[in-house]
């Protein structure tokens, strides 16, 4: 089991996305709260946020807000870009959000 619960940062505002079957996704930028305070954390990733919980991101949540996100975490293996065939594969880390919680 894989589960995660981290805090972090809304950077950008989120943007909300509508498939031609009425699914609903959005997609947030955010960043890792470091644990030290006296850190600055530059390691920004996206998340995407599907469903009824897209709706109340974009209802809610705004930019430099943090947010407790709890779900899972997988990683996705993606073929290099560049074709030497000696350069191992990249892996993206992928987090499906069950819940956001405001921090406040």
């Amino acid at each position: 089991m894989n589960h995660i619960q981290i805090v972090v940062k809304i950077v950008a505002p989120p943007k909300q996305y509508i498939f031609k079957d009425d699914i609903i996704f959005s997609k947030l930028l955010v960043k890792f709260v470091p644990i030290k305070s006296n850190t600055n954390s530059k390691d920004i990733f996206t998340i995407c946020i599907w469903g009824n919980l897209s709706y109340d991101l974009m209802k809610y949540y705004i930019a430099n807000k943090y947010l407790i996100i709890d779900g899972y975490i997988s990683i996705k293996n993606s073929p290099n870009s560049l074709t030497l065939s000696n350069l191992p594969n990249v892996e993206k880390i992928r987090i499906s959000v069950l819940n956001l919680y405001p921090l406040k």
